[in-house]
């Protein structure tokens, strides 16, 4: 039969216009779909010779990729089903099949880009990316089981010609004549090269079920010519389909050096097989450290997402919560939506259930670990603990989510400097002590210099130390843990309630209704840098502190927002000075003298300069300080 010339489907024109210059944003995408393609092939007929046995021969399924720069093309052929020559027609010569003109119809009506993408993702049109890098494309194809072949030639111009030809086995042959930018001649793309086309197999399609085969041309010694070596370039078994209890630590651990490029081996290792509703495999870990940028906004989070062992995105930010940014690994699914040119997964159902499984599974080996393996578990939270407080800060209005983690969470104390979790804090509580104490500062050295810690270190209550700028911010949204509310030694309403405490108490507030004038004077003086000036009897032998408001940020979170270059977070500082040092008597000594007298004033400006030093703050004028100071030794 002589040469046929067909139009494609009315306004398929347009349809190919999109799938060549708009779906397709990776120019490299056009050979991973045609080894899709043949490798969907090749299960067909391996499906049909289970039931028709005059399909099956001795041949070995395979696919071959060959790049000529001779001619300009790269072929992809493989020996599975075929197809004859209606199937062409049904197949290949009709875009979209399922209604084209309806398609671009809603496509038009589509109000946003997103809405686009998912009505294009309902029409399967892999094959149709051969012509983002191709001129012209040839398919040559004959049906197991039949002897007739045909031939299926277009420049995607709106046209095709269909042909009858000869082929001497079963299975398609794709060849396609590339466009100049795509054979080196600009030094971008070169598609004829073997080697940049065997890193794009290892990339996209390294995990195909069947080999994926190339010829390299390899050197003779001597006067010897070079020969031809037909080498299979992918690995074909992927590492996640195997049982667990056959691969070996080892194996995962090149695994992961190998995929993600983790060269020390990953501290945890989770792999998760699924079955039911959402079919998914996830191959998972934690690296032994956290990047450097882990934190930053260029840090890109994300696991690698392959559909049937296919590669289909790098970093798929979808399945986990943004606190469990450090996990790596991949999840594999042949039930995700993906749109058009499976290069982005859609949100779905799916999505949700598989990153909720595998959001659980982690927490549930973490808490394991923190049980059963103690010291594994302090290295896991030395490099990623502050990602889990992250999490609970994120989680300030989910219960359920600071459930699952509060107890997960470790901080320093006042014991010994180790780590501990919090259900370790309240289970050596003192029975009389009715709230969990906490202090926020630089590092644990810093806190435990606070005048706030010696009355504590004297009755033998344990402070948690606050040292991550996150960990207040995770406090504040935990609120609370075992019915116990967490209380900040620097706040304003921090009092221990003992009996020797609540004496000390009563008598302080005596002595504070003797000193009203002397305590409006200061507060006067220092204007609007303190909110009020007060008596206290939370110290020992410091002279004085800073407090916070009750609902006011500390001067640690305060420091943390202006280090953002964000100064609306301001703490309410509160002046308090112990009325029982010799140091109050000599203020009380120079305001009873004269109020207005430059050493009464230096010695109020100096005790709160030395207030906020405490806090690790820096006074506004420090050269002015200095001077204060040195006067103040003259004397």
């Amino acid at each position: 039969m002589p040469a046929e010339k067909l139009q494609f489907q009315a306004e398929t024109k347009r349809l190919l216009d999109l799938v060549v210059n708009s779906i397709y944003t990776n120019k490299e995408i056009f050979l991973r779909e045609l080894i899709s393609n043949a490798s969907d092939a090749l299960d067909k007929l391996r499906i049909e010779a289970l039931t028709n046995t005059a399909l099956a021969d001795d041949s070995e399924p395979e696919i071959f990729v060959v790049p000529d720069a001779a001619t300009k093309t790269v072929t992809i052929s493989d020996n599975g089903i075929g197809m004859n020559r209606d199937e062409v027609i049904a197949n290949i010569g009709t875009i979209a099949k399922s209604g084209t003109k309806d398609f671009l119809d809603k496509l038009r009506e589509a109000s946003n880009a997103s809405s686009a993408q998912e009505l294009i993702g309902q029409f399967g049109v892999g094959f149709y990316s051969a012509f983002i890098v191709a001129e012209k494309v040839e398919l040559i194809t004959r049906r197991a089981g039949e002897t007739s072949a045909v031939k299926w030639t277009s420049d995607g111009a709106g046209e095709y010609e269909l042909e009858d030809c000869d082929k001497d086995s079963h299975g398609t042959t794709i060849i396609l004549h590339l466009k100049a930018e795509f054979t080196g001649d600009d030094d971008e793309y070169n598609f004829t090269d073997a080697y940049e086309l065997e890193r794009l197999v290892k990339k996209y399609s390294d995990f195909v079920r069947y080999p994926v085969k190339m010829n390299f041309e390899v050197k003779g010694t001597g006067d010897e010519p070079p020969t031809i070596e037909i080498r299979t370039v992918n690995s074909m078994k992927p590492l996640w389909t195997r049982n667990k209890s056959d691969i070996s630590r080892d194996e995962y651990n090149e695994f992961f050096k190998q995929q993600l490029h983790e060269w020390e081996p990953p501290q945890e290792i989770f792999h998760v097989k699924a079955e039911g509703t959402v079919e998914y495999t996830a191959l998972l870990c934690i690296p032994a450290h956290a990047a450097q940028n882990l934190y930053y906004s260029d840090y890109e989070a994300g696991l690698q997402l392959y559909s049937r062992h296919v590669f289909i995105m790098d970093k798929c930010k979808d399945f986990l919560p943004d606190w469990l940014r450090f996990m790596k690994g991949l999840v594999d699914s042949p039930d995700l939506p993906l749109n058009i040119s499976r290069e982005i997964l859609q949100q779905s159902v799916e999505v949700k259930v598989i990153g909720k499984a595998l959001e659980k599974n982690i927490l549930k080996q973490l808490g394991k670990l923190l049980k059963d393996e103690r010291e594994r578990y302090e290295t896991f939270w030395r490099e990623f603990g502050k990602s889990l407080k992250i999490g609970v800060y994120g989680s300030m209005f989910d219960t359920k989510a600071k459930d699952a983690l509060k107890d997960l969470l470790m901080f320093q104390t006042s014991r010994d400097g180790k780590l501990y979790t919090l259900a370790e804090y309240v289970e050596r509580m003192p029975e009389s002590q009715k709230q969990i104490y906490v202090a926020a500062g630089a590092n644990s050295s810093a806190i435990e210099r606070l005048p706030q810690m010696e009355l504590l270190r004297e009755r033998g209550l344990e402070v948690i130390y606050l040292t991550d700028p996150v960990d207040e911010f995770a406090i504040e949204a935990l609120h609370e843990y075992a019915d116990k509310h967490f209380q900040s030694i620097t706040r304003e309403d921090f009092e221990l309630d003992d009996a020797e405490s609540q004496k000390v108490k009563a008598e302080v507030d005596e002595i504070a209704k003797t000193q009203g004038d002397l305590l409006k004077d200061v507060k006067d003086a220092l204007g609007d840098a303190v909110a009020e000036v007060r008596l206290t009897s939370r110290l020992k032998s410091g002279a004085v502190c800073l407090a916070t408001g009750a609902n006011s940020p500390s001067l640690t979170m305060e420091k943390t927002f202006a280090a953002m270059n964000n100064p609306l977070f301001k703490a309410t500082q509160i002046l308090e000075l112990n009325p029982n040092h010799a140091v109050f008597a000599k203020l009380e000594s120079l305001h009873a003298a004269d109020k207005d007298s430059p050493d009464f004033k230096n010695l109020y400006k100096t005790l709160y300069s030395v207030a906020l030093l405490t806090e690790g703050v820096m006074p506004k004028d420090p050269v002015e300080l200095a001077n204060t100071v040195t006067e103040l030794l003259t004397k």
